[in-house]
C-alpha cells in the first residue's frame, strides 16, 4: 500500500472538553478513523483495544495529564512507536521542553486551527508509515541474516563432521569415537562451568564450540601411514615418533584452514587447541611441547580425558575393552600426572553420563 494512503489510519483524541473532541472528529471526519477518549485513563484504555497511529493528547487535564499518558505510551512495547502530538494552551517554552523530553512528535497551540490540525496529522501519519515500513524491512532483513547465518553455522558444522569422519575411516574400528568423546568433552565442560575458576571462560557459547571443535581432536591421523596407524602390535619408538606427529599436522592443517578462510574463527581456534594439545600431560610429561598444567588449553584438557575414557572402554585390535569400572581406575592414576585434577573432578560427578552416553552412541 502506497504511504501516501491514510484514510485507514486510526487517530485518537484525547480532551476533557467534549467540545473539543467533537470541533477536532468534525475536522478529521472522512479522513481518517476517528477514536475519542475524554480523560487519560479512558486514553489508555482505547489503547489496549484498538491499534492507534497517532494519538492528539491535551496536556491539561484532571486526574492524568498528557504528561502522564505519554510515560505509559513510550513505555510501552505495544503502543511506544505511536507519535504524540500535544494539544495545549500554554505557550511556555519549559512545558514544550518537556513534552519533548518525554517523547512528543509535535505540539498544536489552542485554539486549535482545522487547516493546520489537518496538515499536522497528515505529515505525521505519513512519517509513522514511513518509519514502520523501514522497521518492517529491518524486521525482514534481520530475520534473514539470522536464518542464512543459521545455515551456514549447520554448514560448517556438517563439514566439520564430515573431516572428522574422513579421518576416523583411516581406522575402522574407531566406530562412534569422535561422537562419544564431543559429548564427554560438553559433559565436563558444562560440571567446570559452575566452578569459580572456570565460569567467565566456559558459556554455553563456549562450550558449543568446544563440542563443535571436539571431533577433530584427530584430524591430524590423516597424514600417518597405514602402517604405522593400523600396526596391531606396539610402536617401536621411531613409529611413535612418527604417530605423535599427528598433533602437528592437525595443528597445520587447520591453520591453513583458518588462512584461506581470512578472518578469525572460534572453532577453528578451538579446534587447533584440542588438535595440538590433548596429548599434553598435566605434569608436563606430554607431547608434542610438554606443556603441564594450565599452559594447557582448557579444551586440550578436556579432551585428553574424553579420548583416554573411550579408548579404554572400547575395543581395539590390540587389546580388549575395558569395564567402566576398571577405566575409572585408570584415569584416577593419572589424576594430577596426566589429567587436570579438576577435569577429573568433574568426570568422577558425571561419570553415571559417561555411562550413559557410552552406551547411546555405541559401535554396537
Amino acid at each position: 500500500m502506497p504511504i501516501e494512503k491514510l484514510d485507514d489510519c486510526t487517530v485518537l483524541l484525547v480532551d476533557d472538553s467534549p467540545d473539543n473532541l467533537a470541533f477536532m472528529a468534525q475536522g478529521l471526519a472522512g479522513r481518517y478513523q476517528i477514536k475519542a477518549a475524554k480523560s487519560g485513563q479512558m486514553a489508555l484504555h482505547v489503547l489496549e483495544q484498538f491499534d492507534v497511529d497517532l494519538i492528539l493528547l491535551d496536556v491539561v487535564m484532571p486526574e492524568m495529564s498528557g504528561y502522564d499518558v505519554i510515560r505509559f505510551v513510550t513505555s510501552n512495547p505495544k503502543t511506544r512507536h505511536i507519535p504524540v502530538v500535544f494539544l495545549t494552551g500554554k505557550d511556555s517554552q519549559e512545558d514544550e521542553k518537556l513534552g519533548f523530553e518525554l517523547g512528543a512528535a509535535d505540539y498544536i497551540h489552542k485554539p486549535v486551527s482545522i487547516p493546520l490540525l489537518r496538515s499536522r496529522v497528515r505529515t505525521h501519519l505519513q512519517n509513522k508509515r514511513s518509519k514502520d515500513f523501514l522497521r518492517d524491512q529491518n524486521g525482514y532483513l534481520e530475520t534473514e541474516v539470522l536464518k542464512r547465518s543459521s545455515e551456514l553455522d549447520r554448514m560448517q558444522d556438517a563439514v566439520v563432521f564430515a573431516l572428522a569422519s574422513l579421518a576416523e575411516t583411516r581406522d575402522p574400528e574407531t566406530g562412534n569415537h569422535i561422537l562419544r568423546t564431543q559429548h564427554y568433552v560438553k559433559l565436563l565442560a558444562e560440571y567446570l562451568a559452575e566452578n569459580e575458576k572456570y565460569r567467565e571462560l566456559l558459556t554455553p557459547k563456549k562450550i558449543d564450540t568446544y563440542f563443535k571443535a571436539a571431533p577433530l581432536h584427530d584430524i591430524g591421523k590423516v597424514g600417518i601411514v597405514d602402517s604405522i596407524l593400523l600396526k596391531p602390535g606396539k610402536l617401536t619408538k621411531e613409529e611413535f615418533e612418527i604417530m605423535k606427529s599427528h598433533t602437528t599436522l592437525g595443528l597445520q592443517a587447520l591453520e591453513r584452514a583458518e588462512q584461506l578462510s581470512g578472518a578469525h574463527n572460534d572453532l577453528i581456534s578451538a579446534a587447533k587447541e584440542i588438535a595440538y594439545g590433548h596429548h599434553e600431560k598435566w605434569d608436563g610429561s606430554g607431547y608434542p611441547n610438554g606443556y603441564a598444567g594450565d599452559d594447557i588449553p582448557l579444551s586440550a584438557r578436556l579432551m585428553a580425558v574424553a579420548d583416554v575414557y573411550d579408548a579404554l572402554i572400547c575395543k581395539r585390535v590390540y587389546k580388549d575393552a575395558m569395564t567402566h569400572e576398571k577405566a575409572k581406575s585408570i584415569i584416577l592414576e593419572g589424576n594430577g600426572q596426566h589429567f587436570d585434577p579438576l577435569v577429573i573432578e568433574a568426570f568422577l560427578a558425571q561419570e553415571d553420563l559417561f555411562i550413559k552416553i557410552a552406551s547411546e552412541f555405541s559401535d554396537d
